[in-house]
């Protein structure tokens, strides 16, 4: 629970929060965007390369069901400095490791890079969520439109390092230079926060985060996130891979397809806290899954560039806005908010991370490119299960 604060302070959160989600999407797009230049330096297949990104996804998987538990200890600010600082140390053992073509020392420093990112986005999202309830509108999409668009100019800037020759590990020591900078100073303008368990003002006591892995709401609500981030995850780890190997494009113009898909996102989620107070959360998150299935279909069944660019560009709009919706939707109740954001935190990334690996496997078989039309199964989930997404209106 947050602690009253002027509007001033308040201001000061939103723009602190809104840079340390960009800072998050710009580390993850400068690892995400040059997959195909880590396949092609430690020589591995696609099932191989999903094995290295299955060690992020353990890492994280670990991290995200203890993050309200830290959250509750040190605060959403000092969990954003050490989650930021081990990343940036895990991106500095991805680089020595990629220059020693190490895959054993490539999944190791994975596995860190996922326990770093999964601790610092469950405490930006609820950070994020107690902005959003204190300004008493919604913001969390802006948020997430901030996480796009960092990973838009991460997107970017891999494709022109890749086009200009400059390798991976270079490109990951500067990046972690600048997380480890910034993590450590943005967050001293975030909300205050009581400690777990002690009591506030009015005599309540704050929820212990294990008490909402028994809300059915929110256990249906994660759910709902599971299958709809997994459209998100797999365009943001393999968009790029399938542009090269589907439709033979170059590195170079991979990270560019990636960098539509990541604009269309931002985009979106800038505009939708509009689209979300007008026409509600149930109809924009069934309407979002049958926009991302129509680009999906469009963008692995096209021939060429530009319809595929056409359909990596609907795709980005209709992954744009579940996950900041189920964010919001877990925090309808301030009061239990900080647990309820790790719970769908924790389910959403079962299939953001765990998803694209096991795709990974399946390109094996099939080839990246169509492998990603498995993704239609948890939409369909997804669009059955809106509902649960409905406001809760709390006295």
């Amino acid at each position: 629970m947050s602690i009253a604060v002027s509007d001033q302070k308040l201001n000061a959160a939103a723009a602190a929060t809104f840079l340390i989600f960009g800072i998050n999407g710009l580390v993850f797009a400068s690892w995400a965007a040059r997959i195909p230049a880590v396949t092609e330096i430690l020589h591995v297949t696609s099932g191989q390369m999903g094995t290295l990104l299955l060690c992020t996804a353990v890492g994280s998987l670990l991290a995200l069901p203890t993050a309200g538990l830290v959250v509750g200890r040190i605060g959403t600010a000092n969990t954003v400095r050490a989650s930021g600082l081990l990343a940036a140390i895990a991106g500095v053992g991805i680089a020595l490791s990629l220059t020693a073509e190490s895959v054993p020392g490539t999944a190791v420093a994975l596995f860190f890079f996922g326990i770093g990112i999964g601790l610092w986005d469950v405490s930006q999202n609820i950070e994020g969520a107690d902005v959003e309830h204190r300004l008493k509108r919604t913001i969390m999409p802006q948020f997430h439109a901030a996480f796009s668009g960092g990973a838009f100019v991460g997107a970017l800037i891999g494709a022109g390092l890749s086009g200009l020759g400059v390798g991976l590990p270079a490109h990951l020591l500067v990046i972690a230079a600048v997380v480890a900078v910034l993590t450590m100073v943005a967050p001293r303008y975030f909300l205050p926060h009581l400690a777990t368990g002690v009591h506030s003002e009015g005599g309540t006591e704050t929820p212990k985060g294990r008490s909402a892995w028994r809300d059915s709401r929110t256990l249906l609500i994660g759910v709902v996130v599971l299958g709809a981030t997994l459209t998100e995850g797999a365009g943001n780890d393999w968009i790029a891979k399938a542009s090269v190997d589907g439709l033979g494009t170059s590195e170079s113009t991979g990270a560019l397809m990636f960098a539509v898909f990541v604009l269309a996102m931002t985009a979106m989620r800038f505009c939708g806290g509009f689209v979300i107070d007008k026409y509600g959360r149930v109809a924009v998150l069934r309407a979002s899954m049958a926009t991302a299935a129509a680009g999906l279909g469009l963008f692995v069944l096209a021939g060429n560039v530009w319809p595929a660019t056409a359909g990596a560009a609907l795709w980005g709009i209709g992954a744009a806005l579940a996950f900041p919706m189920g964010m919001s939707a877990a925090a309808d109740d301030p009061k239990k908010a900080a647990a309820r954001v790790s719970v769908v935190s924790t389910l959403g990334y079962i299939s953001f991370l765990a998803g694209p690996p096991l795709l990974g496997y399946l390109g094996d078989l099939t080839g990246i490119h169509m492998a990603l039309l498995a993704i239609m199964a948890p939409i369909l989930v997804a669009l059955l299960l809106a509902g649960a997404a409905k406001p809760l209106h709390v006295r």
